[in-house]
């Protein structure tokens, strides 16, 4: 019988409470064995220096999209567009290096930070992609610009608009003709980019966060075929409504991700209790009854399966807590809460809320990089909400603080694949208020997104028994505390950030410089 080689990783700094002053680990197959110093480290069958480099647990991203992902790093990216005029000339350059039948796919425009707020209308788009038909997707992907061509795919659909402008259901069947115009080569090629730009930024796992109206199931198979080919771990979620036995044939590993439960602020269509002070003032989109919500985690219990759902607006989360209180009426708190199921986003939530979630024992799959890149007095969700409602968005500080389990995510494309850039988030919020530590944000976007699918045992921390699954960092800016240094000195200088030199799950390197 081959025995598995042991491999001696030396030279490092070791983030572990089991040996908070080693330099060296010895893993064989896919398990830590031994951890300490590099002196008293035994021989192995093969020795990686790890030059100075700090190793940590590796990052997972508990809410991702993979396909929208890979097209954002090969297509058209808008972030930085501040004017429609600016929008169309760059869809124009761009449209003009794509096949004359195929569909300009761009992302990351918000008209939030342009002095004219009205975006370019259909047949401008139609005249800038040359006659292609181009897809536009918002920040938050709740809505789309898009082409006089595409726009019939729309018509007589709720959310649909003759300026081009759609969203919510509108915008789903627009979505579904952009993403299926992709072959399937195309669209294993872009989630191949996302899954190796993840593991080049530590992350040796992601939460596909799935369902109609975001991609399709073919769209969902192909991503799952990916997982662990030398590439990060995907657990899939299905969210659809009553489909937990769908989700199971299709090999999700819950029906949660992109059940929603309404839309998104940046569209405003996160269903709100007050009125937006924007737009059309209206409290956006509600897609979920209590019973609904309750329906679902029955059924999620019935199968024996992890539900969830989309919940962003204050309104909608109520929703959603009292489909919960529903659902423990019927089956009681413990087993509500053996399920652990979970929200994603939980963005406008107050105490009231955020003790319901700790009573039912539900996880807060929740994206930091949302408040540092809309929150505040003078962003997005001010202008939206109100400066004093813009405040107590995001209160993931709360959350933690009352025993919420928390795991982080991007929400990628909305916001970068950047794990450190959701640490510095959470521990830096634009309300102080809701600050917390620096180790337990990393511990919400590491150990916290093995916890979120079910994974309770030995992995997300560095000790013998558990697995070898870690990332190992370059630190210019120096460590704090045994971390890389993230925030800005007394002097108010950021420290550069840290560079993954080599991604490892379950003891094969799926990344390395």
């Amino acid at each position: 019988m081959t025995q598995i080689p042991l491999v001696r990783y030396l030279n490092g700094r070791i983030y572990s409470p089991a040996d908070p002053r080693a330099t060296a680990m010895l893993v064989r197959g896919g398990t830590i064995e031994w951890l300490g110093a590099d002196t008293e480290a035994p021989a192995a069958d093969r020795t990686v220096d790890l030059d100075g480099a700090l190793v940590t647990p590796a990052f997972v991203d508990s809410h991702l999209h993979a396909t929208d992902t890979g097209l954002a790093f090969d297509g058209l990216d808008l972030s930085a567009v501040r004017s429609p005029g600016e929008l169309l000339d760059q869809v124009a350059a761009f449209a003009a290096t794509r096949p004359a039948d195929g569909v300009v796919h761009g992302h990351g425009w918000d008209e939030s930070t342009w002095a004219d707020q009205v975006p370019p209308l259909a047949a401008e788009l139609e005249r800038a992609g040359g006659g292609r038909r181009v897809y536009l997707s918002q920040a938050s992907v709740h809505s789309a610009l898009v082409s006089s061509s595409l726009l019939p795919a729309a018509e007589g659909v709720d959310g649909y608009d003759e300026s081009g402008w759609v969203r919510e259901q509108a915008h789903h069947a627009v979505r579904a003709v952009a993403l299926g115009a992709l072959t399937p080569a195309q669209r294993t090629a872009a989630q191949t980019t996302a899954l190796r730009r993840a593991a080049a930024m530590g992350i040796a796992a992601v939460h596909e966060c799935a369902g109609p109206g975001t991609s399709s199931e073919e769209d969902f198979h192909s991503v799952l075929r990916l997982s662990e080919q030398g590439l990060p771990k995907v657990f899939g979620y299905w969210g659809e409504l009553g489909g937990a036995d769908r989700a199971r044939e299709l090999g999700a590993h819950g029906a949660a991700g992109d059940l929603y439960a309404d839309g998104a602020l940046g569209s405003r269509t996160a269903s709100v209790r007050s009125p937006y002070l924007d737009g059309d003032h209206g409290c956006g989109e509600a897609f979920l009854t209590a019973d609904q919500a309750a329906d679902h985690l029955l059924d999620c219990i019935r199968v024996g399966f992890q539900g969830g759902f989309h919940a962003i607006g204050d309104a909608a989360i109520e929703t959603v807590l009292e489909g919960f209180a529903i659902a423990a009426k019927t089956v009681g708190v413990d087993r509500l809460r053996e399920g652990r199921h979970r929200i994603e986003h939980v963005e406008l939530i107050d105490k009231a809320m955020i003790a319901r979630m700790v009573e039912f024992g539900v996880v807060a799959s929740v994206q930091p990089v949302f408040d540092a890149l809309w929150g505040g007095t003078d962003r997005m969700y001010a202008q939206r909400l109100g400066a004093d409602r813009a405040l107590a968005s995001n209160p993931i500080g709360a959350m933690h603080a009352t025993g919420v389990a928390l795991a982080f995510g991007s929400d990628s494309p909305v916001t970068a694949l950047d794990p450190w850039a959701m640490v510095v988030a959470a521990a830096a919020p634009r309300n102080p208020r809701f600050r917390m530590s620096v180790r337990s944000a990393f511990a919400a976007s590491s150990r916290g997104g093995w916890r979120a699918a079910g994974i309770n045992e030995r992995i997300g921390v560095l000790a013998p028994g558990h697995s070898a699954t870690f990332a190992a960092w370059e630190t210019p800016g120096g460590l704090v505390d045994g971390l890389p240094a993230l925030l800005p000195d007394i002097d108010g200088v950021t420290p550069a950030p840290p560079v993954c030199r080599r991604t490892v799950l379950h003891g094969e390197t799926i990344h390395q410089e």
